[in-house]
């Protein structure tokens, strides 16, 4: 069994107060779940008006697997155009 994590930290322009960007955050949070059928979650960065850090959940059997699914998710993230990825970064854990 393997566990996929994500970690997607975004810059989120325009946005002027914390109900503008739980707005976009919410957005790109059930978009994703919608899309993939995955577990994703504001994870950070909750106190900033222009920053969002997000992370996506995964599990399967193979590593190369929930790898390219998480990129799938990053970039699905990024095509929908509300906010910028300043950073991503993908962890995977193995299990016996």
């Amino acid at each position: 069994m393997t566990v996929g994590v994500a970690r997607i930290t975004f810059y989120i322009p325009g946005v002027a107060s914390l109900k503008a960007k739980r707005k976009v955050v919410k957005s790109i949070v059930e978009k994703s779940k919608h899309r993939f059928n995955v577990s994703v979650a504001e994870v950070a960065d909750q106190d900033l008006y222009q920053k969002a850090t997000v992370a996506v959940a995964v599990v399967g059997n193979e590593g190369r697997e929930m790898n390219s699914l998480l990129d799938r998710i990053i970039d699905f993230m990024e095509s929908l155009g509300v906010a910028e990825i300043l950073s991503h970064e993908i962890e995977l854990i193995h299990f016996s």
